[in-house]
């Protein structure tokens, strides 16, 4: 498996990958074809799916950046993560924790939890 805290990094990149050309070429080489995304909010599969999922959180949040909180813990093919969302300049006002599976060390299902979201 390769390292926790580089899957989780190549995770985030992704999520802050503006250019979709560029975020899809992430997606494909860090996720496997059939990976799923789970969260209270939406579900998606699939490497056109996810790239959807997040132009569109993109979208809903312009200028804000997704950045690691803490260490990322893995072992097997799991990996656990937790992530804060924010301005560039400020700090996170959405606050996550992840878990994943992984297959050959791509991700194949990610199970996220939101810890932090603001009212309204």
């Amino acid at each position: 498996m390769t390292d926790a805290t580089t899957n989780a990094e190549r995770y985030i990149a992704t999520w802050n990958e503006r250019d979709a050309e560029r975020r899809l070429a992430l997606i494909a080489a860090s996720w496997t074809e059939t990976a799923t995304y789970v969260d209270p909010l939406m579900r998606d599969e699939g490497h056109e799916q996810i790239n959807s999922l997040v132009e569109a959180v993109q979208s809903r949040f312009p200028g804000f950046r997704f950045n690691l909180i803490g260490v990322a813990d893995g072992y097997d093919d799991n990996l656990r993560f937790s992530w804060g969302l924010g301005p560039d300049s400020g700090d996170a006002i959405i606050k996550g924790t992840d878990f994943a599976l992984l297959d050959g060390g791509r991700l194949k299902a990610v199970h996220g939890f939101l810890d932090l979201v603001p009212d309204a």
